[in-house]
């Protein structure tokens, strides 16, 4: 029988990360402290590291900022989308 994945919320892999960035813990410790893999942490510790660089993650923001920012890209994506098919119909 299969395991059940572990989903993890936004806070939770964020205050996960900020244990290495913040607090100096190695990604091993801060595995061990929170319950979770080595692979997973390290990719948690990775987007946070972007994100305070002022990248825009493709997952899931941590940051209050980039979440907002992924909403209005996803706004502009939409009103895009819209217009393209109004410019697609006759005038009459």
């Amino acid at each position: 029988m299969k395991k059940a994945r572990t989903t993890y919320s936004v806070a939770f892999k964020h205050d996960a990360a900020n244990l290495v960035l913040n607090k100096g813990y190695t990604i091993q410790e801060a595995c061990n402290a929170v319950g979770v893999g080595y692979t997973a942490m390290s990719r948690w510790v990775a987007q946070l590291r972007q994100e305070h660089g002022g990248i825009t993650p493709t997952s899931k923001a941590m940051t209050p900022e980039q979440k907002r920012i992924q909403e209005l890209e996803a706004k502009i994506k939409q009103i895009e989308w819209e217009n393209d098919i109004l410019k697609k119909l006759p005038l009459f």
